[in-house]
This record gives structure tokens, C-alpha cells and sequence, in this order.
């Protein structure tokens, strides 16, 4: 079933289409939630609040094509929330992919590179590497334009780019 049909049966009241929908985002919104709190455990908190916020107030979302938007933005609301309550920095995790393809130092350093950039522009690059979301649904999540999006991203890029190099010494 599309996730349009199962919106409209999720407003109705019907736990069965809402339990889907979740289903469906659950692994993403848990990568989401581990990259910002660093725990299993506290991801799995962070998932079970927002399916229950998103129940609480499934009725807010307009159309089913920003269904996926509106869960990441509560997802990331209730991280940043937790990140202040906590007084921790909402760091990324370490990525399968570069994890993958690097050594362990390498990803390290990647990591420890990523903290020291601003962190509109870390967000932007975790939400676009890290979570293979597109520019127009980072805007939606973030609640800026495309041009400002992609801006961040360039600078993120470009800082993230000299801390490397800072590092190492080497162009990288």
C-alpha cells in the first residue's frame, strides 16, 4: 500500500496504517537519532517518543509526500532537545560507508574534523552524506530555502575540507 493511502487511513484513526507508515521510516529515523545521541539505547527512546508524538499529531500533516520530512524534523527536534538537556554536542556517528572504504583513523579524524565546523553546516552534510537525503528535503527538514541549503553544504564542505588538510598537512 502507497504511504498517501496509508496517511489518510492513519487519520482515521486506523493504528494498523499508522503502525505501517512508522514501519517503514523506522530504520532511517533510528540511523538519525544514532548519529545525533551516540546510543543505542537512548536512539531507541528517541524513536519510540517520536512514533508517539507523530501519533499524537498525525492529523498536522498535510500531504503525504512530506510525511518522510515531518518525521526526520521531529526526529531531529526531539535529538537537538535531548543534545541540550543532556549538554552534549550533537556529533555524528561513524558512517558504514566511509567506515567501509577508510580505516578506522581516517573515519576518526573525519569525525573529530566534522565537530569543529559550524554546525548548520555539520547538520546539512550528516543529512545529505550521512543519510543520502536531497537538497529540497533538507530545506523542508531545516525550514530554509534551497539556495540557503546548498550554501551551508558548500561551506560545510569547504571547512570540512581544510580541517582535513589541517590535520594532515596534505591537500586533500
Amino acid at each position: 500500500m502507497d504511504i498517501s493511502k496509508l496517511l489518510k487511513k492513519a487519520k482515521k484513526g486506523d493504528d494498523h496504517a499508522f503502525y505501517e507508515l512508522m514501519q517503514l521510516h523506522k530504520t532511517r529515523l533510528l540511523k538519525i537519532a544514532f548519529s545525533y545521541l551516540r546510543n543505542e539505547e537512548e536512539a531507541l527512546e528517541a524513536l519510540q517518543e517520536v512514533t508517539f508524538r507523530a501519533y499524537r499529531s498525525i492529523n498536522k500533516v498535510k500531504e503525504a509526500e512530506y510525511f518522510s520530512t515531518w518525521l526526520i524534523r521531529i526526529m531531529l527536534n526531539y535529538c537537538h532537545d535531548q543534545s541540550r538537556k543532556n549538554k552534549r554536542i550533537a556529533d555524528p556517528s561513524l558512517l558504514d560507508n566511509l567506515a567501509e572504504s577508510m580505516d578506522h583513523n581516517q573515519t576518526l579524524e573525519i569525525q573529530e574534523a566534522l565537530l569543529k565546523i559550524d554546525a548548520r553546516c555539520r547538520e546539512v552534510i550528516i543529512l545529505k552524506y550521512y543519510h543520502d537525503l536531497r537538497i529540497k528535503d533538507i530545506a523542508e527538514i531545516l525550514e530554509s530555502p534551497e539556495s540557503t541549503i546548498k550554501t551551508w553544504l558548500y561551506k560545510g564542505l569547504k571547512a570540512l575540507r581544510n580541517q582535513m588538510e589541517d590535520r594532515s598537512g596534505l591537500n586533500v
